[in-house]
């Protein structure tokens, strides 16, 4: 189980144009004292576990003066010795991991670092004021790899400037780096951030759910395909994030990973539709009872979607793996 103490904004040198991690978060103190108020109410709920791990998040860890990322690790030290969690993990920057960084995250037991990517595309980057290139994505993961830590890379979807094109040549590049796991997160617009601004100026479409999905589904796909683990599509809809007034637009989904992985075989699907001769047929699927919800689509939009071809009566059995028949008939 992952333990979060938000460090909201603490370390972040730049604005980036969508973040506002005090409503995303729903933490306002990025003190020392604030975390050690987390933990204290972590303690409250968490069962004692060595296999339990404490994350910094919200800030920028590693870009934070070292005398303060060494007070954090030792105020977390004195949790672990109480039983509370074994590993930290920790999120940040790309340009700001050292040798003498990694060294101290060593010290105090850090086994997983997730670099805020967001993408590897200058343009793109520099129009969401990251503050970071691409190259420094590269350069930061390759040293977190060789000095023997797990890596995470967290990407965004639906930033201003970010194509097909964009999104595609950053996936590559992620395949080839190869991380231990990914998060992916479509762009909310969020109340408090310059690309609130933006939105209401007209300059800015946040992308819809269902175009979400559809740029986030390719993605999802290459990096299990590669061995790569997916561990969050989507932002966690807790109460502060929710509160009305909080967020503006954009592809906001309670169940967000499920939406995308039912999307994707919804496609998948109606490619096998489309390479069947023309007629008529009773189309069977089959798939363990837990997938059948995903498989439908939320409120049965995937069998509506297939249904509208004209080609297919949609018709569901259990069974141990997903699979596909076509029967054919010669009326509907």
């Amino acid at each position: 189980m992952i333990l979060p103490v938000f460090i909201p904004h603490a370390g972040c040198p730049y604005q980036c144009i969508f973040c506002n991690q005090r409503t995303i978060s729903g933490e306002q103190d990025s003190s020392l004292e604030g975390a050690r108020r987390q933990i204290e109410g972590l303690l409250a709920w968490a069962r004692p576990d060595p296999s339990n791990e404490l994350a910094f998040y919200g800030g920028s860890f590693t870009a934070l003066p070292m005398d303060r990322q060494r007070a954090l690790l030792e105020l977390a030290e004195t949790y672990r010795a109480r039983g509370l969690f074994g590993p930290l993990r920790l999120s940040t920057r790309p340009d700001a991991i050292t040798l003498e960084i990694l060294a101290l995250l060593r010290e105090h037991q850090v086994e997983t670092i997730e670099l805020g990517a967001q993408s590897l595309d200058d343009r793109v980057l520099a129009a969401a004021r990251r503050g970071h290139t691409g190259a420094q994505v590269r350069e930061a993961s390759q040293l977190i790899r060789q000095e023997g830590f797990r890596l995470g890379l967290q990407l965004m979807v639906g930033l201003p400037g970010q194509g097909k094109e964009s999104l595609a040549a950053t996936c590559r590049q992620v395949v080839e780096i190869h991380p231990d796991l990914v998060r992916i997160y479509p762009v909310l617009v969020i109340a408090g951030t310059p690309l609130a601004e933006l939105w209401r100026q007209g300059s800015y479409r946040a992308l819809t759910v269902d175009e979400a999905a559809a740029a986030c589904w390719p993605m999802y796909h290459a990096f299990t395909r590669a061995g790569i683990r997916v561990i969050r599509m989507g932002l966690q809809p807790d109460r502060e994030l929710c509160a009305p007034g909080h967020i503006l637009a954009g592809p906001f989904h309670p169940a967000f990973g499920e939406k995308v992985k039912s999307w994707g075989i919804g496609q998948q699907v109606l490619r096998k539709i489309a390479e069947q001769p023309s007629g008529n047929y009773n189309m069977v699927i089959t798939c363990p009872d837990k997938m059948a919800s995903l498989v439908r689509g939320q409120h049965r939009s995937n069998v509506r979607l297939w249904e509208q071809t004209g080609k297919v009566r949609v018709f569901f059995q259990t069974g141990e793996t997903f699979e596909v028949m076509f029967h054919d008939r010669k009326t509907l």
